[in-house]
């Protein structure tokens, strides 16, 4: 049976692996994905061009419209079994001087507070559904001098490893991905393709981390 499947992050090039190794998976998938929005930056949109997609409207700072994505994902697939949250923010090369007031607003509103909107209403779900699959995915490395995405990106990190530890008896399972050096994300993707395959009960809660042995594990 076809798995309903709910892709949501950041334009960025792991966001486009994800997407090419979900085509594969299923015939058809959802996408919001978080537009680049920091003042004076080029937007890099995603690069796969897949017919599975279904793209979606997400405004990540509001609770009300995470809750209709979902909805939204369900209408629109029948069913939806699995979510892959993707935290691969954008890079502004900006020292703290250099950053405009209205970016950290946008820091906050689509990098920070959208994560904890979308898992909390994700984790309702899958609890009265009975059943599915959270994953968490962000690079282990990457973005460390720049301000505005190592916050957001250690602030997701920090989210991951909370819900990570918070996990008991419940229904679903919840799994964080970290890994994948700049260049490697067709086999950051590819581990996570295979871990959410398996979709063995014993891996929740846990973070697994990719490496160069990592796919064989």
């Amino acid at each position: 049976m076809s798995r309903g499947i709910i892709i949501a992050g950041n334009e960025s090039n792991l966001l486009s692996a994800i997407e090419t190794e979900t085509a594969r998976r299923v015939e058809q998938y959802t996408l919001a994905a978080i537009p680049n929005r920091f003042i004076g930056i080029d937007a890099k949109p995603s690069s796969a061009a897949s017919l599975a997609r279904i793209p979606l409207d997400w405004n990540p700072g509001s609770p009300i419209t995470a809750r209709t994505l979902i909805l939204a994902a369900e209408n629109r697939l029948g069913c939806v079994d699995e979510a892959i949250l993707v935290c691969d923010p954008p890079r502004t090369n900006r020292s703290i001087n250099d950053i405009n007031l209205a970016d950290v607003e946008i820091l906050v509103h689509d990098h920070i507070k959208g994560w904890f909107f979308l898992a909390k209403e994700l984790a309702v779900f899958f609890k009265t559904k009975g059943e599915g699959t959270l994953a968490l995915v962000y690079p282990e490395t990457g973005g460390n001098d720049d301000l505005l995405g190592a916050t957001a990106l250690a602030a997701f990190r920090s989210f991951t490893r909370n819900l990570l530890s918070a996990v008991g008896s419940e229904p679903y399972l919840t799994l964080g991905f970290a890994g994948g050096e700049s260049g490697d994300e067709a086999g950051f993707a590819a581990f996570i393709s295979k871990q959410l395959e398996e979709r063995n009960p014993k891996a929740g809660g846990k973070l697994h981390k990719y490496g160069k042995a990592s796919f064989f594990k």
